[in-house]
C-alpha cells in the first residue's frame, strides 16, 4: 500500500484567502508512507507546519526529498515542531549545487539576518545527501532522481513500493510555447507510474508573459502525463492567482484535453489522500 497525502499545493508564495480555501494556500509539501517504515515527504513548503501539528511518532525520523532550493519549496523547515525535540532526526536529499554543498546553501538562508534561528539551534538533528539522476534504496523504497529543467538545479522523483508507483516533478520549464518535446530525463522518470503530480502552473496566456519563469502550462502536463503512459495525473504548483474558481475551470481544460488520450486529472488540494495498492 503506498498512501499519498498533500499538505501543501502551491507555488511561489504562500496564499492564503478566502478565494482559495477549497484548494489551500500553502506551498509545495506531500507525504508519501508505505505500510511500514520511516514517512517521505516531498519538499518542505509551508504545508509542511500542517503536517508537523499532526501527531507523530517518538522519536521523530523521516526523509525529505527537495525538488530544489526555492524559498516556496523549503520555508516551512524551521516551522516543523517536530524537529524542535530531542532525538528527532529527518534525513534531506536533494539535487547537488553548482558552488556549494547543499547544507551550505541550507545553512545560508537559515540564519540572521535572513532568518533568527539556524538549522543548527533545532534539537533534532540533520543529514544531507546530493542526487542528480541516481537510484537508491529509502526504507523498502526503490527511489529515482532525475534532472528536470527548471531555473537553477532540480530534480524530480520517481517513488516505487510494494509494486506501485508515483512520480513528484513539482517545477517544470516548458520547452516553448505549445511544445510536445519532453526532455528525455522527464519521459524515463514518469514512465507508466500509477500517479504523475506534476507541475500545472500557467494558462497559455500567462506562459507567454512568463515563458523563461521555469513552469509549463496545464497543457504541457496533460502532454508529459500522456507521453508518459501514466495512471493518473495530479495537477499541482497552482499559480497563487488562481483561485478556486480557476482552478476548477483548468482542471475541466485539462480534463477535456486529456480524455481523448486517456488519462484521469485530478487537480491537488491540502487533504486530498491517494491510497494506492
Amino acid at each position: 500500500m503506498l498512501n499519498v497525502r498533500f499538505f501543501g499545493v502551491r507555488g511561489s508564495t504562500p496564499c492564503s484567502c478566502e478565494s482559495n480555501q477549497r484548494y489551500g494556500g500553502n506551498t509545495a509539501c506531500v507525504v508519501v508512507r508505505g505500510d511500514t517504515g520511516d514517512p517521505i515527504v516531498l519538499d518542505l513548503g509551508t504545508g509542511l507546519r500542517f503536517w508537523g501539528l499532526e501527531p507523530q511518532p517518538e522519536p521523530f525520523r523521516a526523509t525529505a526529498l527537495v525538488t530544489h532550493l526555492h524559498w516556496d519549496h523549503v520555508q516551512g523547515l524551521p516551522f516543523f515542531t517536530p524537529m524542535h525535540r530531542e532525538g528527532a532526526s529527518m534525513r534531506i536529499i536533494g539535487p547537488r549545487q553548482h558552488d556549494r554543498t547543499l547544507r551550505d546553501a541550507f545553512d545560508e538562508f537559515l540564519r540572521p539576518p535572513y532568518f533568527p534561528v539556524s538549522l543548527d539551534q533545532l534539537a533534532g538533528s540533520f543529514e544531507f545527501d546530493e542526487v542528480g539522476s541516481d537510484r537508491f534504496p529509502i526504507g523498502e523504497a526503490t527511489v529515482t532522481s532525475a534532472w528536470v529543467p527548471h531555473v537553477g538545479p532540480t530534480v524530480g522523483y520517481r517513488i516505487e513500493l510494494d509494486g506501485r508507483s508515483i512520480a513528484y516533478i513539482s517545477d517544470h520549464q516548458q520547452p516553448g510555447c505549445a511544445s510536445t518535446r519532453v526532455d528525455d530525463e522527464v519521459l524515463r522518470l514518469c514512465e507508466g507510474v500509477d500517479v504523475l503530480i506534476h507541475d500545472a502552473q500557467y494558462t497559455e496566456a500567462e506562459f507567454l508573459a512568463k515563458y523563461d519563469w521555469g513552469h509549463c502550462t496545464v497543457d504541457y502536463a496533460v502532454e508529459v502525463a500522456a507521453q508518459a503512459r501514466v495512471g493518473q495525473l495530479v495537477l499541482f504548483h497552482h499559480d497563487p492567482s488562481h483561485d478556486d474558481t480557476m482552478v476548477d475551470a483548468v482542471t475541466a481544460q485539462a480534463a477535456h484535453l486529456a480524455g481523448g488520450r486517456s488519462v484521469p486529472v485530478i487537480a491537488a488540494y491540502e487533504g486530498l489522500e491517494l491510497q494506492l495498492g
